[in-house]
């Protein structure tokens, strides 16, 4: 029989090759900056500033009792937190996450916190990686003086903190929900409770379905086509939702939950929102989930018999009528790129490959029709929308034309138009038939490179 050593032993070797080299105390010890020294290094060419918190605290959240919540001017985010999510590559992908943010070894580096504690395990990481010019910044002397300037996304409020779910739950009011009134939380997924929600959602969560608002056509091939409106605003008032309610969409998988923010959002719910990261992010804040099932109690009416804000998404015709206007309209697709090469048409169930004329890659994930890493962070979290917005701007998508989302069928293209609503973007929509409607359609396709004698379907 093993010895309980020998069966540990391999997993603690594995810990420390992902850990890398340790650091002592002494080696990771940063010279401390004043805020008047701080002033001036806003836009150095030679420095980089890098806030070592959450990402909800760098987006805008007032997180750890500050006052005003937001980002150095220029700053980039590397939260500690990033350094202990469990992924086999994490080295390897934070050390990509490096280099896409311009942290590197010929700069001199500001780590900044209001704890004292996350620039500390950042710097001790970059120690491992051959940095050696760190400096540490206390943002607090910042925040409290308003005449100094924060950063926060327009919509930052849209995607929320476990921090200030965790509040609502206690009864309390975080920042931007005081004009809420009662909020409700709804766990998005498909399949029925035990696919996922039974093993454990955010407590008093109430299951949806994504079947009832995709249900799967009789008909072949297989499609999960958006519901009818009246079927949706039924749904709606089977869950006691109504036109004036706040409501926060969680989930395991947070392309379930954008994709229910996103049909409350067209059928005119005030104030939705999603939880940052879903369900994972809520146990690594320390909070537990529940398994206790909670049934919805319907209400007496949605409060409005149509969707109160159509131009979220656009049908079919609509799409084709926006195609015509090549000098104000972009159509973004934001599947992998062999998807939009028609390399592959990224579901098993659907054979047809390809990409709509006109549409601009506008990036998603790689692999399969799931990943969304070109848009989250190393912990699922939503990525850095000056990022996000430096990629389509790559692409030559001019932010300013009105900008419709679309994917396979409509799952990634929400999450992705909730990012460009938290970045401050306005005429926005979502294709929500994606090319697999498109293509059932047996509407024109091109497949190749844009521009390299594209091969039309």
């Amino acid at each position: 029989m093993k010895t309980l050593l020998s069966r540990l032993l391999p997993v603690l070797v594995f810990a420390c090759s992902l850990a890398g080299p340790t650091v002592s105390a002494e080696e990771s010890s940063m010279k401390t900056l004043d805020l008047s020294r701080v002033e001036n290094l806003i836009n150095a060419p030679d420095w980089v500033l890098v806030d070592a918190r959450l990402s909800d605290a760098f987006n805008g959240w007032k997180l750890d009792g500050i006052a005003r919540g937001g980002h150095l001017p220029g700053a980039v985010d590397f939260p500690a937190n990033w350094l202990t999510v469990d992924d086999e590559a994490r080295e390897q992908k934070l050390r990509a996450v490096l280099a896409g943010k311009g942290i590197s070894t010929d700069k001199s580096v500001l780590l900044y916190d209001v704890n004292g504690k996350d620039a500390r395990k950042v710097a001790e990481f970059l120690q491992t990686q051959g940095f050696h010019n760190l400096h540490y910044f206390n943002l607090k002397p910042w925040i409290d003086n308003p005449s100094l300037a924060l950063v926060k996304w327009p919509g930052y409020q849209r995607v929320v903190p476990a921090e200030a779910v965790k509040a609502v739950l206690d009864g309390k009011q975080p920042e931007s929900f005081e004009n809420a009134g009662k909020v409700k939380i709804l766990e998005a997924s498909w399949g029925d409770e035990d696919e996922s929600y039974s093993k454990g959602h955010i407590p008093t969560a109430v299951h949806v379905n994504t079947d009832l608002i995709e249900p799967m056509t009789t008909l072949l091939p297989p499609m999960w086509p958006l519901a009818e409106d009246s079927s949706l605003l039924k749904t709606a008032q089977s869950f006691g939702l109504t036109r004036d309610d706040t409501v926060i969409v969680t989930g395991e998988e947070p392309l379930a939950a954008y994709r229910v923010a996103s049909i409350l959002e067209y059928l005119g719910v005030k104030d939705v929102r999603i939880l940052n990261g879903g369900t994972r992010a809520w146990e690594r804040a320390g909070y537990a989930l529940e398994t206790q099932s909670h049934d919805p109690v319907p209400g007496k009416g949605f409060g409005a018999d149509k969707p109160l804000r159509p131009e979220v998404i656009d049908t079919l015709p609509e799409l084709q009528t926006k195609l015509t206007d090549k000098q104000h309209f972009t159509l973004v697709d934001n599947r992998t790129r062999e998807e939009y090469l028609g390399e592959s048409s990224g579901y098993s169930y659907h054979l047809k490959k390809g990409r709509i004329p006109g549409a601009v890659h506008g990036f998603a994930g790689e692999g399969n029709s799931y990943s969304m890493s070109h848009f989250r962070n190393i912990d699922g979290t939503m990525r850095n929308p000056r990022e996000v917005l430096a990629l389509w701007k790559a692409q030559n998508i001019d932010l300013n034309d009105a900008l419709a989302f679309m994917c396979g069928s409509g799952w990634r293209a929400a999450e992705v138009y909730f990012y460009a609503e938290v970045a401050g973007l306005k005429n926005i929509s979502i294709f929500s038939d994606g090319w697999i409607g498109w293509s059932n359609a047996g509407l024109p396709t091109l497949s190749g490179e844009p521009g390299q004698g594209n091969k039309k379907g």
